[in-house]
């Protein structure tokens, strides 16, 4: 039993982590799983096992017993924009966003992300998947503006942070998240947003969540960062070889 690899997967009650660890649960074979949620609630949204811990990334005291002893971090965080009600499409215009108190994106992808970063540090992980944004080459990318929260620059601050950490990093920059069904397209993988100049800038949450299980098999996922989409469904041969795909990335940022 001793060669499983024990996982964290953080934001386990949002809707990509939800899907990473249940696949991290399927494989047991590989891995021992855990999940933190923010919540109670969530936790039992998730099935309320005891693998899953309740935490607040931006309280790093919080997170110790998470990260007691654990192999792998999976981090699946990220701050949430909140619509402001009274929206009326039929009148055109766009919506209004904000952020809850408390939960802006330096609070949550900044701060909490180092949080977790450093606890998992101190922990002694091997090696940690962060799961951010393609877009953060651009301060001045429409996501940034939404509740005047900079949600990119404060990702890619996180990220940087993370690469600096000398801990053994995958940092995944997702292209537009679909709920669809994952391992029927080809994954795309490239570096500084050249995705979001073409067609193919959108991939499965369920293609996102493969990617980071795979990318703690292979040592050619480490110290890497690197754009991920996919083309659409039926076009091509879907990606089965990570380790020929993780290859094909020389970025380490």
């Amino acid at each position: 039993m001793a060669d499983l690899s024990t996982v964290l997967v953080t934001g386990a009650g949002g809707r990509t982590g939800q899907i990473v660890y249940k696949k991290l649960k399927e494989r047991s074979d590989q891995f021992v799983a855990r999940g933190l949620v923010r919540t109670p609630e969530s936790k039992e949204k998730i099935g309320g096992a005891d693998d899953v811990f309740v935490g607040d990334i931006r309280d790093a005291s919080s997170l110790v017993p998470a990260m007691q002893g654990i192999d792998a971090l999976i981090i699946l965080t990220s701050a949430i924009p909140r619509m402001k009600p009274g929206f009326d499409p039929t009148k055109g215009g766009r919506p209004e966003f904000y952020f809850e108190d408390g939960a802006y994106p330096e609070q949550v992808d900044w701060m909490g992300q180092k949080n977790q970063i450093d606890v998992a540090k101190e922990a002694g992980v091997k090696q940690i998947v962060l799961v951010g944004s393609m877009g953060g080459m651009n301060p001045n990318h429409p996501l940034n503006s939404l509740g005047n929260g900079n949600i990119l620059s404060w990702k890619r601050k996180a990220e940087q942070y993370l690469a600096d950490s000398g801990v053994p990093y995958t940092i995944i920059r997702a292209g537009g998240l679909q709920d669809k069904d994952g391992g029927v397209r080809e994954l795309l993988v490239r570096k500084d947003d050249e995705l979001l100049q073409t067609e193919t800038r959108t991939i499965a949450r369920a293609d996102v969540a493969e990617v980071c299980i795979q990318a703690l098999k292979f040592e050619e996922a480490k110290f890497k960062a690197f754009d991920l989409a996919s083309k659409p469904e039926g076009v091509s041969t879907p990606t089965k070889d990570f380790k020929a795909l993780f290859s094909q990335i020389a970025t380490r940022f």
